[in-house]
């Protein structure tokens, strides 16, 4: 094989899995602590009495935080409203997150009818993401570059090179993975690091590759059965560890140091799992404790359903009680003045439109770092 030359395109990217043994010492024992971690988060996902309830904020905070590292920017309040709001939003920003919580919720659909990870399945999330018809790169020229302007790497070029890269990916996810030889089975953790790397390399698209393959690690967590439901901020680790991000990606294609990167990957599972663990208990004890307050100050108006409502996103509005069956628009009306007479929520017009803001439930989603 050539030397590596980053102003060359990769046609030489090798298949996977890697030759020889990448589980060292070290990588084995991250695996067994970030295993525990996210099955934890997974366990108390599990025992909620709704899994689903959060998951719209959750997705929404990862496509935030996802748009981040691409550098496209915004705050937690626009989003929110944006999504309750009936207005149409102008700011490209947030229609880019809008779109990437619309892909997430798209490839999780995806994978109920067809439960794998498939070349068009790439192509549907990017198409989502970027709301046009992309698809695999044909034209030459694709170059990554550093903020000096510096080459950096340059990717396998040419439609049918890219797509035998990806069927080699779609076969690695998909089938029984084994070392070479054939005798041990590589980790599902292990797996995902390495799936992630070769689609960041082959770098299929023309734009939205970093935002695809952040969701398609998702929805390996889902199929793999790592995390029932994937209510995790991968992307909130990368954001801070950035640099150690990109370098250790580009130390795998010019050194072939598998050991760095995966843990890297690693430890981005353990520390998002415990992080969104300590998130998701303080979001279940202040929906417990508004639970009882409601009770006892507003015993006429509290029911399940509404705390449900008032918990799924951090701005709730009229029409969505009315959707839950909650009551009529008058009744619904008074139920969310009274809410906000004693301080459970807090009113917002949006142009023409009034929308009630959980204000509790946004400050702990505004301490996400």
């Amino acid at each position: 094989m050539a030397k590596f030359d980053r102003k060359i395109p990769y046609n030489d990217l090798p298949l996977l899995p890697p030759k020889g043994d990448i589980e060292t010492k070290n990588i084995l024992r991250k695996t067994i602590s970030a295993g525990r971690a996210l099955a934890q988060l997974n366990g108390t996902l599990m025992n909620l009495p709704n899994p689903t309830l959060f998951l719209d904020t959750i997705y929404l905070q990862e496509a935030k935080a996802s748009s981040e590292v691409e550098n496209i920017l915004t705050t937690n309040d626009e989003l929110y409203k944006s999504m309750v709001a009936d207005k149409k939003t102008d700011n490209s920003p947030i229609k880019e997150v809008l779109s990437y919580k619309e892909a997430v919720w798209m490839g999780l659909e995806e994978l109920k009818t067809k439960p794998f990870i498939t070349t068009n399945l790439c192509i549907k999330i990017v198409q989502c993401i970027k709301q046009n018809n992309a698809a695999i790169r044909k034209t030459p020229g694709t170059t990554l570059s550093n903020t000096k302007g510096e080459v950096i790497y340059t990717p396998p070029s040419g439609e049918i090179i890219i797509r035998e890269k990806l069927a080699n990916l779609e076969k690695f996810i998909n089938e029984p993975t084994f070392y070479e030889g054939g005798n041990q089975k590589i980790d599902p953790l292990i797996k995902m690091a390495l799936m992630h790397y070769q689609f960041e390399a082959i770098h299929p698209f023309s734009d939205g590759n970093g935002r695809t393959g952040r969701i398609l690690l998702l929805l390996y967590l889902k199929i793999a059965g790592l995390l029932d439901t994937p209510a995790i901020y991968l992307s909130e680790y990368i954001i801070k560890n950035k640099t150690s991000y990109y370098t250790s990606l580009r130390d795998v294609t010019e050194k072939n140091d598998w050991e760095n990167y995966i843990m890297y990957m690693l430890d981005m599972i353990e520390e998002t799992s415990i992080k969104g663990l300590e998130r998701l208990n303080r979001i279940t004890s202040i929906m417990a404790s508004t639970t009882e307050e409601i009770k006892k100050k507003l015993p006429k108006i509290y029911s399940k359903d509404l705390i449900e409502i008032l918990f799924r996103l951090p701005y709730t509005k009229r029409q969505h009680l009315i959707d839950e069956s909650i009551g009529n628009p008058k009744t619904v009306g008074n139920y969310l003045i009274a809410l906000e007479e004693h301080g459970f929520l807090k009113s917002v017009r949006v142009g023409k439109e009034k929308l009630y803001l959980n204000e509790d439930l946004l400050r702990i989603l505004e301490n996400i770092q």
